[in-house]
């Protein structure tokens, strides 16, 4: 190679840490191509994060040090997220003609009417969004605040492995940043499109609906491909170890797709409908343009055909690295079958081109 894909001094991973894994991802760039590096997922131990907050730090920096350690990176630098549930976000008119500190020291005097919380304890950050359609001379700027103990435990984690956080951003934008990467293949000139992402992790089912690419909509709910794993360990006398790899690996007696896989599919299917029920009944909306499935149970065979079926709507499943090319260390096979539920870590990585 010759040195096509540059890899930037300041190249950052992207690591997600989930309700039971830790994910990094590590991306290059060629003109407007991109390359694979690296990648690794590390299953975390039970109970080390719930409902996406870190409860056992040293659990999650030893996941930390093997997922670094298996992905073979020398990139010392990460960005990670906080959830939605985490973060308060608001969009607030300030006038046009400040600079970024006096923004600052204005959104300062301001957070306080808009955040819950005693300032010392919040980490705020701040992104001007463009002119006011409201007000001419004043711009749109979006305030996002999250209590900075959220931060500083993801930040010790990382330490634990070596790592500096560089960036703390929020899934659902880092989720933004993977959906641009998919919105070319979806057509229509991607103009107005509105495309719902579900993402179902293993305890979380994450709905968040995009019109013309920024978030309008999301909603957590708890359901997951845990409830997959628990029923496999139940029926057939298994350990959780034993049950999560026979999930992926097969193996199981020959009532297992009957008995145990349909009736799952089937409550995915439920999830996915009464999800975009809350969405249609939120207002504006009445329908979507697609339905792009993320997280590691969207790799469940024939789901996406499924979905389509019951609920009527084109569905996907999400793959970001579909137009990517891979280093030699990255085992193709696996990215893909692991494409869906690296959504938020693609994002985070991403942020190394900003």
């Amino acid at each position: 190679m010759l040195g096509l894909f540059t890899k930037k001094a300041n190249t950052l991973l992207g690591i997600d840490i989930s309700s039971t894994s830790v994910k990094l991802l590590e991306l290059s760039r060629s003109g407007n191509r991109y390359r694979v590096e690296a990648y690794a997922v590390e299953p975390l131990p039970p109970n080390a994060v719930v409902e996406k907050n870190i409860a056992e730090l040293d659990g999650v920096g030893q996941a930390l040090q093997r997922v670094v350690a298996r992905a073979k990176t020398g990139g010392k630098h990460a960005a990670v997220a906080v959830s939605g549930s985490a973060v308060i976000t608001k969009t607030i008119e300030m006038d046009a003609g400040l600079s970024d500190d006096e923004l600052e020291n204005q959104l300062k005097i301001e957070a306080d009417q808009y955040i819950p919380y005693p300032l010392e304890e919040v980490a705020i950050d701040f992104e001007v969004q463009g002119p006011s359609a409201r007000a001419p001379g004043r711009v749109d700027v979006l305030l996002a605040a999250c209590r900075k103990e959220n931060v500083e435990i993801r930040e010790a984690a990382l330490a634990l492995a070596g790592l500096t956080a560089k960036v703390v951003d929020v899934e659902a934008y880092a989720l933004e940043r993977s959906y641009d990467l998919l919105a070319p293949m979806l057509g229509h000139g991607q103009r107005d499109l509105t495309v719902a992402i579900v993402d179902i992790g293993a305890t979380m089912t994450t709905l968040s609906v995009l019109h013309n690419g920024r978030t309008i909509y999301t909603r957590e709910q708890l359901f997951g491909g845990r409830q997959l794993t628990e029923e496999i360990q139940r029926r057939y006398g298994l350990s959780v170890e034993e049950a999560g790899l026979a999930k992926k690996q097969g193996g199981l007696p020959d009532d297992y797709l009957s008995e145990v896989l349909q009736p799952f599919k089937e409550a995915v299917v439920q999830q996915v409908s009464r999800s975009l029920q809350f969405f249609f009944a939120a207002g504006q909306y009445h329908d979507v343009d697609y339905i792009l499935l993320a997280g590691g149970t969207a790799s469940i065979p024939d789901l996406d055909r499924l979905i389509q079926q019951k609920v009527g709507t084109q569905t996907l499943v999400a793959n970001p690295f579909a137009d990517m090319s891979l280093s030699s260390r990255v085992n193709a096979g696996a990215l893909a079958s692991d494409a869906p539920a690296l959504m938020i870590a693609c994002g985070l990585a991403l942020r190394s081109f900003d």
